[in-house]
C-alpha cells in the first residue's frame, strides 16, 4: 500500500511547521488509510496549532449535489474550528481569511480531470498566499486515473473559468501536488509552495493498484470507476442528456428519453473505442435532468482501464446524439460555474472549435489528431514538475 502526504507529514513533520499557526483546506474525504480525518491527525500531532479550516466545492462534508450550490461559512462541530467556504459568496479566499494563520496545508483528493474544481480552488489559494506572504503545503494524494495517459485538447485562454484556469488537457496525468507546482510556475504566481510527497506511488498506478481505501470527494464521485469515466462523461453537463445524476451510477450512465441505443451503436462502429463495453439499458433519474422519466442509453463498463479513452468515447457519443437526434438534443444554456454568457459545453470542452467540429460530423480519431502536437507539448511541460517515477 502507498503512503499519502498526510501520513508522511505526521510520521516525519517538516521543521518549518514548529510553532506555526496552521490552516487546512480539506473535506470529508481527507482521511488516511485508517479513515482518520486529516484535521484530527494534525491537531494530535501539532497541539494548539490548527486554527481554521477551508472547504472546497460541495462543502466540508461533500454534501452539496451540483454546480452552483453554495456552502456558507460555519464552524466544525467536532473541533469548534471556523470553516471558511471557498464555494460560497466567493470562490477566492480573501486577505481577511488568511490573516489568522502562517501556513496553509492542503489535503484534497483530486480526480485527474481539468474541470474538477478542487485544483482551481488551490490556484486561488496560491494567489492569495503569494499576496499575503503565506506558505502553502500540499499533502499529496494519488491521481486515481493514473499519471501516464493524457487525453484531450488544451484549454483555450479565452475560455478560462472555474472549470479551467490554465491551459491543460481534460485528462492531465498529474497529482494534485504536481499540478499545483505546474500552475504556480506557469501562471507566474510564485507562492512559497512545498509538496509532501507520497511514498510508493508510481505513474502507472490506477487507484485500484494503490491498496488505499477510496472515500468519495464529491457526492457524484462514489467510486474510483466513476473517476475513470469522468474525463469524458462530464461533458453531458453541457447538454440536455443525463450523465446519470440522480441514479446510483453517476457518470457511468448516459441517456435521454429520445435516444435509441441500437442506432447509436451503429454510428459508433466507425470509431475505435478500446477498453470498454457499452451496454444498452433504461434508467430513471430521481433528480436532475429527466427526473422521473425513463432514459434510454448506456452503462459504460470499463474492461481494460489502461487502454480506455473516456474523452474519445464521450465525444463519439456526443457526435452521434447530435446527428441522430437534431430536434431533441440541445446544448445547456448559461449559467454554468458562474459564467453567464458562454455556452457551458464550450467551457467544459475548453475549445469552441471542438464543439463546432462535432456539429459538422467530425471523425473523432481525426479530431484527436488535430490536438496531438499541443498535447505532446503539454507532456513536455508537465515532466518538469514530476515528483514520481515513470517506468
Amino acid at each position: 500500500m502507498i503512503t499519502i502526504g498526510i501520513e508522511q507529514l505526521i510520521s516525519d513533520p517538516p521543521p518549518f511547521l514548529a510553532g506555526k499557526r496552521l490552516a487546512l483546506l480539506c473535506n470529508q474525504a481527507s482521511t488516511d488509510s485508517r479513515f482518520r480525518h486529516s484535521r484530527d491527525l494534525i491537531m494530535q500531532a501539532f497541539p494548539g496549532q490548527l486554527v481554521c479550516l477551508f472547504s472546497p466545492q460541495h462543502g466540508f462534508f461533500s454534501e452539496k449535489q451540483d454546480n452552483m450550490i453554495e456552502s456558507g461559512h460555519g464552524r466544525d462541530a467536532a473541533t469548534g474550528l471556523p470553516v471558511f467556504s471557498l464555494y460560497g459568496e466567493t470562490r477566492e479566499p480573501t486577505a481577511a481569511m488568511f490573516e489568522g494563520f502562517d501556513i496553509l496545508l492542503i489535503d484534497l483528493q483530486d480526480v485527474g480531470t481539468r474541470v474538477y474544481t478542487f485544483i482551481w480552488t488551490v490556484v486561488h489559494c496560491l494567489r492569495q498566499a503569494a499576496a499575503t506572504g503565506k506558505k502553502v503545503v500540499v499533502l499529496d494524494r494519488p491521481n486515481p486515473v493514473g499519471g501516464v495517459l493524457l487525453e484531450g485538447n488544451l484549454l483555450k485562454p479565452e475560455l478560462r473559468s472555474f472549470v479551467g484556469l490554465h491551459e491543460i488537457p481534460m485528462r492531465h496525468g498529474l497529482t494534485m501536488g504536481e499540478l499545483a507546482l505546474l500552475c504556480n510556475r506557469e501562471l507566474g504566481i510564485h507562492a512559497d509552495l512545498d509538496v509532501v510527497q507520497m511514498q510508493g506511488w508510481t505513474r502507472e498506478m490506477f487507484f485500484a493498484d494503490t491498496g488505499f481505501p477510496w472515500v468519495f470527494p464529491s457526492p457524484n464521485m462514489p467510486t474510483p470507476l466513476t473517476a475513470l469515466v469522468y474525463p469524458g462523461q462530464v461533458i453531458w453537463e453541457g447538454t440536455n442528456v443525463s450523465e446519470g445524476r440522480g441514479t446510483t451510477l453517476p457518470f457511468e450512465l448516459v441517456g435521454a428519453p429520445f435516444i435509441k441505443p441500437q442506432q447509436v451503436l451503429a454510428r459508433l462502429s466507425r470509431t475505435d473505442l478500446p477498453g470498454c463495453v457499452l451496454r444498452p439499458l433504461v434508467f430513471e433519474p430521481t433528480s436532475g435532468k429527466w427526473a422521473g422519466h425513463a432514459c434510454a442509453g448506456f452503462h459504460i463498463h470499463v474492461t481494460e482501464p489502461r487502454c480506455f479513452l473516456s474523452y474519445r468515447l464521450s465525444l463519439a457519443l456526443l457526435e452521434a446524439f447530435l446527428h441522430l437526434y437534431p430536434h431533441d438534443f440541445a446544448w445547456k444554456q448559461p449559467p454554468y460555474e458562474y459564467e453567464y454568457d458562454k455556452l457551458p459545453i464550450d467551457l467544459i470542452l475548453g475549445d469552441q472549435s471542438v464543439r463546432e467540429a462535432l456539429e459538422q460530423g467530425a471523425n473523432i480519431v481525426e479530431l484527436e489528431r488535430s490536438w496531438q502536437e499541443e498535447l505532446a507539448a503539454f507532456d513536455e511541460r508537465r515532466r518538469v514538475v514530476f515528483l514520481y517515477p515513470e517506468r
